[in-house]
């Protein structure tokens, strides 16, 4: 009877998540489709339009709202999910798109013209859960991570989980999978690492901004997902740093490639994000060698079309959007750290700047 209690308790706080954070079941995590923005890109409308990155989206907002006390410049981004970022940018109605993952070569054929990648933060992935008797943060190993997003390890007592976890009193609880839904760059930078640590992930799932979750249930948004493991017993789910902390939300430690349990932080990111930057900026910071580096860690990134006369875009708004973005990497790190991001690094920053200085309006340079 308790069990089934317990079931009846599971499926009415899925039920009560349907509307709140748009839950579809496992197998599939398509990109999603929807945007609050009826305006157009391209018009003469004081406010620019982003789109994409729910994980950039905290940051953003302190960002837009602080740039916007000293330039007077509204900008109104939507908080979508990568996938549907690119979409919009591909289909010209926002100025940017912002995404976890670099745009790949099917989203590259879609363009009509090119595009640049400017990094914009760097930040972690972590494993948040909802276990309230377990006080005690815990340690999770690759293999262990993998089996459970595989659906191998089933319940939270598991042998494999409590050898990474000694004096840790586990619950028999089953283990619930929060996942993404939508098109995610939060999950193109989570099944990037699971498929460099796992030979089963990588030949079974692959990796991707949305790929065929194995087992599992899936929330809109960083939002969505955190919802998810919040209410729900016995879930799991990975989320950005700055949305377990803002919710008050336990998350593991996570073993790197060293051997280490590492705490996510602005430290353990950073240490992971001290590598050479190629010059178009994409690079995967995933499963670090850094001894001291948390390994789920990503770059996310702002992307505009490098000519910027199109959709006869008037050149005013093609210089506010440059200098916006040339702030946001300069000035606007100063926010980074209060919202556990990691602040760019200078070699970031400079990888950044010579993208941007590439903008062209009328193939002129838009930055002198």
């Amino acid at each position: 009877m308790k069990m089934n209690l317990l079931n009846l308790k599971n499926a009415f706080a899925i039920v009560a998540l349907i509307a709140s954070t748009g839950l579809v079941s496992c197998g599939g995590g398509g990109s999603t489709s929807g945007s609050d923005s009826t305006a157009s890109a391209s018009g003469n409308d004081d406010a620019l339009i982003g789109a994409g990155s729910s994980f950039d989206n905290p940051l953003f907002s302190k960002q837009f709202s602080e740039y916007n006390k000293t330039s007077g410049l509204k900008v109104n981004y939507q908080s979508v999910g990568s996938g549907a970022g690119i979409s919009q940018l591909t289909n010209k109605t926002v100025d940017f798109g912002a995404s976890d993952a670099p745009m790949n070569g099917k989203q590259d054929s879609a363009l009509t013209a090119p595009a640049i990648h400017i990094p914009v933060t760097a930040g972690a992935v972590v494993l948040s859960y909802n276990l309230p008797d377990v006080k005690d943060t815990l340690q999770l190993s690759p293999d262990v991570l993998a089996g459970i997003f595989l659906g191998t390890i089933t319940k939270w007592n598991d042998p494999k989980i409590a050898a990474t976890n000694k004096g840790v009193k586990l619950p028999s609880t089953g283990i619930v999978i929060a996942h993404r839904s939508d098109g995610s760059g939060t999950s193109n930078i989570f099944t990037t690492y699971l498929a460099k640590v796992s030979t089963d992930w990588n030949t079974k799932v692959g990796h991707g901004s949305s790929v065929n979750w194995p087992v599992g249930l899936g929330g809109k948004g960083n939002e969505g997902v955190a919802g998810l493991i919040k209410q729900t017993p016995g879930a799991i789910g990975y989320i950005e740093l700055a949305y377990a902390i803002q919710n008050s939300m336990p998350y593991a430690k996570m073993q790197n490639k060293a051997g280490n349990f590492i705490t996510p932080s602005i430290a353990s990111v950073t240490a992971a994000a001290n590598i050479q930057i190629p010059p178009d900026s994409k690079v995967s910071l995933t499963n670090t060698d850094a001894a001291d580096g948390y390994p789920i860690s990503g770059f996310s990134w702002v992307i505009i079309y490098k000519e910027q006369n199109y959709n006869n875009r008037p050149s005013d708004r093609a210089t506010k959007l440059v200098k916006l973005i040339s702030w946001m990497i300069h000035d606007g790190q100063q926010f980074s750290g209060a919202l556990n991001y990691a602040p760019l690094s200078p070699a970031a920053v400079s990888v950044g700047d010579s993208i941007l200085k590439s903008a062209t309006f009328d193939g002129k340079p838009i930055l002198q």
